[in-house]
């Protein structure tokens, strides 16, 4: 299938999730990225959840991290120029919805691309050979093109991986694992 065919599919297949749906396959995700092999690091990187795009509740992840005493670092887009400025998350960090329902940090302590260890990425979809399907702005391509080649990127999924994606671009950024409930891919 192609990326815009994909995101028909499992946009309808979101819109289909109830709320305790969403939770309880969030919670199954967080318990299966307790097995990666990825927790030494320091910098992680984590999306905030579009609550109106059913997106996983990613709460759980932040326990964790907060848990193990990470630094957490959160995004704010530019819609003008398809760039994501990431932020240290604090005590003191005020968040805001943009206009798209995204929340995002007001400010704050900015965190170059290249301190990122680990970036949980959101995605609608991805494939066996660790390709995905976004919402097709490509603000996490570019994000994840400025960062070191050795950050490990973690797609995040409700579903399972599509056999292949069709219509890939050369600036496409292949994911090192995706974690769905059931079961953890490596790419």
């Amino acid at each position: 299938m192609t990326k815009a065919e994909l995101r028909r599919k499992y946009k309808s297949l979101r819109h289909h999730l109830t709320q305790n749906d969403i939770d309880d396959l969030s919670l199954a995700i967080a318990n299966q990225l307790l097995k990666l092999p990825v927790w030494e690091h320091s910098f992680y990187h984590v999306f905030l959840t579009i609550v109106k795009q059913k997106e996983i509740n990613t709460d759980y992840i932040l326990n964790i991290l907060s848990g193990k005493d990470k630094n957490i670092v959160i995004s704010k887009s530019d819609f003008n120029t398809g760039l994501m400025t990431n932020y240290l998350l604090t005590d003191n960090t005020v968040l805001k919805n943009n206009a798209w329902g995204i929340p995002e940090p007001a400010g704050g302590i900015e965190i170059e691309n290249q301190a990122i260890d680990v970036v949980f990425v959101p995605l609608l979809a991805f494939d066996k050979q660790g390709h995905r399907v976004g919402y097709g702005k490509g603000f996490y391509d570019t994000f994840l093109s400025e960062c070191n080649s050795d950050t490990v990127k973690i797609g995040l999924s409700f579903f399972e991986a599509e056999d292949r994606i069709d219509g890939l671009y050369d600036t496409d950024i292949t994911l090192n694992y995706c974690v769905t409930p059931k079961q953890i891919f490596q790419f």
